[in-house]
């Protein structure tokens, strides 16, 4: 899922697909595209925990995407939600979910709600999801979805998290669905100790994505998982540029 991001091509501009063409292609029962999208897109990208491959079987994608898109509801692209912002590709977000090892007693900050796809995958995972959200109707239907699917224990907030949420702090888990041109040094501090972070940062066209650990009070032990490239955060702290 993936909100709070600067605007990016549409999925028919992204692919080159023509939409009804594309959405005949898809109009298949949604149990075998589901299956589809778990074997052909997710378990390839190494996403091979069972846990998280029968969380993407057990909460619909389906029911967190527009009508408008349903018949794209498991293709390996970014989906338009509204407010120029789009879902994450499947498997990002199984990749995503591997990488935390989310456990059922971790609280969860979500920097970017957008369809509250992602959120509801969070939230069967873990504890507590606090959920932040720029743009007010994203969050209101994100809010709807979720209530939905029955997904109780997530708190939406509205507001500009690009730095992170510390009212509701420490952490367990911090998840940005969006790219940030520079590691967010302050938000690791909201981490609990044996929190972990994940965000994707550097520049188009290729970027990193980040796992970091708090291992310590002041310690901090951080991996480069895999490469990608996701629009950036809408008010991402932006580094010094040097000046001629």
């Amino acid at each position: 899922m993936q909100t709070d991001i600067a605007p990016a091509k549409t999925a028919a501009e992204q692919t080159g697909f023509n939409m009804p063409d594309e959405q005949a292609r898809f109009n298949m029962p949604d149990e075998q595209a589901r299956f589809n999208m778990i074997e052909q897109q997710i378990r390839t990208w190494e996403v091979l925990d069972g846990a998280v491959l029968d969380l993407l079987k057990q909460v619909p994608r389906e029911a967190f995407v527009p009508p408008q898109y349903a018949g794209l509801a498991f293709a390996d692209i970014e989906i338009p939600i509204g407010e120029g912002q789009f879902m994450l590709s499947p498997k990002i977000e199984g990749r995503i979910l591997q990488a935390l090892e989310i456990r059922k007693t971790d609280k969860v900050l979500e920097i970017g709600t957008g369809s509250g796809y992602l959120t509801a995958l969070l939230a069967k995972s873990a504890r507590e999801v606090v959920s932040v959200e720029l743009f007010p109707a994203l969050s209101e239907a994100a809010g709807k979805r979720l209530a939905q699917q029955h997904v109780d224990n997530v708190t939406l907030e509205i507001g500009n998290a690009a730095e992170g949420w510390p009212a509701q702090a420490p952490y367990d888990v911090i998840v940005f669905t969006g790219s940030l041109p520079v590691s967010p040094q302050s938000v690791k501090q909201s981490l609990a100790i044996g929190g972990r972070m994940f965000v994707v940062t550097g520049d188009a066209p290729v970027m990193e994505a980040m796992m970091f650990r708090r291992v310590s009070a002041d310690g901090f032990k951080q991996d480069a998982i895999f490469e990608t490239c996701l629009p950036p955060l809408i008010n991402a702290p932006q580094p010094d540029r040097f000046q001629f």
